[in-house]
């Protein structure tokens, strides 16, 4: 009897299976005894080595001409959108009613979800950085291909490619962002896990920089940043930050929790940097350099000079 009680004391203090399987934040894993499985036990394809995200090295990225503007459809529409906490992130359900194509994308792409990552701390809560720095937050808008937009079979098939995410970084600027508004005042009601509520009507530019913004962003084929990781993502990463003010970014980690107790503030759910390895990362058309401030000034005495020589 003894052994028996032992043993049923040993069980109940290990945690469930289903516990040590589920997927977290380092920030959950060390909250919890590591009852969760933080991003360096992450399953799936997460340990491969084309992983998102990464740290862009503007400098050394290849301008690609093909690398145009985008075409937004939809997307000026405003709707009542659900918004969900889903124990990981805040995730907008777009119900398949925009979608992009151009900006050197094989085919065109449905927005399903958009969603957001975050910190406390102002400098570290993007999941990409550029030239290592990274930013407060970062939005993903998700895209799923459709197969019959492809230019030709082989493209339709690659699954290097099934999803097209659209990368903002967001920094702290002077002024509140009434586009996000909505965004932000929906978080009041949905601090714990699995709860959802409708924010109010909004359309995905009311979102976003103004689009001839737009026209400068990288270019790289990499990963999901959260489990199982699958490798099927074209990421665009743009250049131009929204700019949300220092309050409303903070209503992210302050309004909503990991968990249903509501002890654990939901902060720092951003995957650690992976390495690019041998991938290319490309960028937009380069716009055209300006000329040195002094070159203008030299330009004037010379003009007259060629021209004094003509008119002799």
């Amino acid at each position: 009897m003894r052994m028996l009680l032992a043993l049923l004391a040993l069980s109940s203090a290990r945690p469930s299976a289903g516990a040590d399987s589920h997927w977290c934040y380092e920030i959950q894993a060390e909250a919890s005894n590591y009852t969760c499985l933080g991003p360096g036990k992450w399953g799936g394809s997460c340990q491969k080595d084309r992983q998102s995200p990464i740290n862009i090295v503007t400098a050394k990225a290849e301008v690609d001409e093909k690398l145009g503007r985008f075409f937004f459809s939809g997307y000026d529409k405003k709707q009542k959108w659900t918004v969900q906490n889903n124990g990981h992130s805040v995730m907008v359900l777009l119900g398949n009613k925009a979608s992009i194509s151009g900006g050197g994308l094989p085919a065109r792409y449905q927005a399903t979800q958009l969603h957001l990552h975050w910190s406390k701390w102002l400098d570290e809560g993007s999941e990409h950085s550029l030239d290592g720095e990274r930013f407060a937050m970062e939005l993903h808008i998700v895209h799923e291909k459709e197969k019959a937009t492809s230019r030709n079979v082989k493209e339709a098939q690659d699954s290097g490619d099934e999803i097209a995410v659209l990368a903002f970084l967001v920094e702290a600027g002077s002024q509140v962002n009434e586009g996000f508004r909505p965004l932000v005042e929906a978080l009041s009601n949905i601090p714990k896990p699995e709860t959802n509520t409708t924010m109010a009507e909004s359309s995905l530019l009311d979102l976003l920089p103004k689009e001839e913004k737009l026209k400068h962003y990288f270019r790289y084929l990499g990963s999901l940043t959260t489990p199982t990781c699958d490798e099927k993502v074209v990421w665009t990463v743009f250049q131009e930050p929204i700019q949300l003010h220092r309050e409303q970014i903070l209503a992210f980690s302050q309004k909503l929790f990991y968990d249903q107790d509501q002890k654990l503030n939901m902060a720092e759910n951003v995957r650690p940097k992976q390495r690019r390895g041998q991938r290319t990362v490309f960028k937009s058309g380069a716009p055209g350099q300006p000329l040195p401030w002094a070159l203008p000034a030299l330009l004037g005495p010379t003009l007259a000079w060629l021209l004094a020589g003509f008119l002799r």
